[in-house]
């Protein structure tokens, strides 16, 4: 079941995005985060505009999506960056595309025009995921972070919806 989130879920989307932390694949963040450092993230994520969404299966919070302000300037308000993050024991069971689905015709009900998704050049799943979906390589900035003495490198993926 895909819903809108709670405060109540935001320990399970912390404990999702955690997972990632440690890989270097899919966050910029070094360190975990607390419940507490996302707070004013999760407040932000007001419906209709920037929603967040949880999947939800036997009670269990197994995967988020939400979008976010894109720039945060008002001309960038029918654009928005989404995020999908999975939790590792359900990968490969359509998760992510029951998600990105539910945001999409959330999207187009809801005048937003353009989808980002920003992701590490060398996430290749989630390159793969989000071209499957329809998305394309509309910027590259190489070099743009640096994890562990490594440079790596930021595409900017973009689906236009209108």
């Amino acid at each position: 079941m895909i819903r809108l989130a709670t405060l109540n879920d935001l320990p399970a989307i912390v404990a999702i995005y955690n997972q990632s932390v440690p890989g270097r694949l899919a966050t910029a963040d070094m360190e975990p985060v607390t419940v507490a450092d996302r707070l004013e993230w999760f407040q932000k994520h007001i419906y209709p505009n920037r929603p967040l969404w949880v999947y939800e299966t036997q009670q269990q919070v197994i995967g988020w999506c939400s979008f976010q302000d894109f720039y945060g300037r008002k001309a960038y308000e029918k654009t928005v960056e989404i995020s999908i993050y999975i939790d590792y024991n359900f990968h490969h069971q359509h998760i992510a595309k029951n998600l990105f689905e539910q945001a999409a015709s959330h999207a187009s009900q809801n005048q937003i025009k353009t989808i980002l998704a920003f992701v590490f050049k060398h996430n290749t799943p989630s390159i793969t995921f989000f071209t499957k979906m329809g998305f394309g390589e509309w910027g590259f900035l190489p070099g743009i972070a640096e994890m562990d003495g490594v440079e790596i490198g930021l595409s900017i993926l973009g689906l236009r919806l209108i």
